[in-house]
């Protein structure tokens, strides 16, 4: 980070351009860095995005000179991001997925993974971007509670409670008076004392979630960074409640098309597929809904949860892009989490990105217990079966 950081202070250009994930960790992986590059005296652009798409990428890369930051994404696709930029943009990765090494020195791949460090238990998005954040300056770590977003957002407890980077940033926050911590049965909670009072971390994470990826095509992760650098407002909550309404209801439907059959099985994944009737939200909300079903009576708990979403061709920001893709998101029952995590049977980090990879798709961001990536329109039956093949050759699960 400290080389990064000599490298944006000595670099011609003063504006940087942030492009950030649209869920909780990503919106305030988005609000630390803005601050954090603001305070510097930088012009900061910022873009949240769904996903780092390769048809974006080129048009990301298409000019030089540029300072460019991605956050919550792009770890794994350093290598690829090194072949498009070759030199000639200062660019920083502050992702906390799985990671590849880049291959271009004016690429900075700042994924802690590559540091030893898991990101689906010690250090969220939001945490590294903190991290970052207190390295190019120490005042910075007066936003310790906006790096506690993050990581109650993505909920990669042990023992239901954070720990290593995480949690030292927790505890940063309760020494600058901005959070409690309260202990339960299960673990810990986590309480944002803010000036229009208290809130548990975990309402305001599905909070910003709401407003993230269902309001993704209506201005809502605008409004989800408003939330994390200023609180809720009225205007917040009425955005929120309006998509509340527009989720609740295309879940409630797709719920009761797969109670009545919807749902396809193989040998170790049970699947579906909701075409358009997400929208107008975003595609981050199939993941979403992929987990709110996860522990439901009418699924295997000893199966993995793939849900299939058309992807729009457009990107908020961008305007038109021909995608003819749809995204795939995974997620793991209860008792198959239990499986992944003692090591009993494979995380999805372990065959998803390679079955993708196989049929020509974009894999990036994915965890052992929720992972998505995006292929061409009418492979699905070709992915689930590369992944069942993956599965059976390492005789696993």
């Amino acid at each position: 980070m400290d080389g990064a950081i000599r490298e944006i202070k000595k670099w011609p250009e003063r504006t940087i351009h942030v492009f950030h994930h649209n869920d909780a960790d990503g919106l305030s992986s988005g609000a630390i860095l803005l601050t954090a590059f603001e305070r510097q005296g930088f012009y900061v652009e910022r873009n949240c995005l769904e996903k780092p798409y390769p048809a974006l990428l080129k048009q990301i890369f298409e000019k030089e000179g540029r300072i460019l930051v991605f956050a919550d994404f792009g770890g794994r696709i350093a290598p690829m991001l090194s072949a498009m930029n070759r030199g000639r943009n200062l660019t920083l990765i502050l992702d906390h997925h799985v990671a590849e090494a880049s291959t271009d020195p004016k690429v900075y791949n700042l994924d802690p993974d590559l540091f030893g460090l898991k990101g689906d238990r010690d250090i969220s998005a939001s945490t590294t971007c903190y991290l970052f954040a207190g390295a190019l300056d120490p005042a910075n770590r007066d936003m310790a509670h906006l790096a506690v977003i993050g990581a109650v957002g993505d909920g990669f407890y042990v023992d239901g409670r954070l720990v290593n980077q995480n949690r030292e940033a927790a505890l940063e926050a309760v020494q600058q008076g901005r959070l409690k911590i309260e202990a339960h049965d299960r673990g810990e909670r986590y309480i944002l004392r803010s000036e229009t009072g208290d809130i548990f971390y975990d309402d305001l994470a599905l909070y910003l979630e709401l407003l993230g990826a269902g309001g993704y095509y209506r201005r809502g992760p605008d409004m989800g960074i408003r939330v994390c650098l200023e609180g809720r407002t009225p205007e917040a909550d009425k955005m929120a409640g309006d998509l509340k309404i527009i989720r609740n209801n295309a879940f409630s439907a797709e719920i009761e098309k797969l109670e009545k059959g919807g749902l396809k099985n193989s040998s170790r994944i049970q699947y579906f597929h909701v075409g358009n009737r997400f929208s107008p939200m975003g595609v981050k909300m199939i993941g979403a809904f992929c987990q709110k079903i996860r522990d439901r009576e009418f699924l295997d708990p000893k199966k993995y949860i793939a849900g299939f979403q058309i992807l729009p061709n457009e990107i908020p920001g961008f305007g038109p892009i021909e995608f003819n893709e749809v995204k795939v998101s995974m997620r793991v029952p209860a008792y198959l989490e239990g499986e992944i995590t003692a090591g009993r049977a494979p995380g999805l980090d372990s065959f998803l990105p390679e079955a993708t990879d196989r049929l020509g798709g974009f894999s990036d961001a994915c965890h052992r217990l929720a992972a998505a990536t995006t292929i061409a329109m009418g492979k699905e039956d070709q992915l689930i079966e590369g992944m069942e093949k993956i599965l059976g050759r390492e005789g696993k699960h």
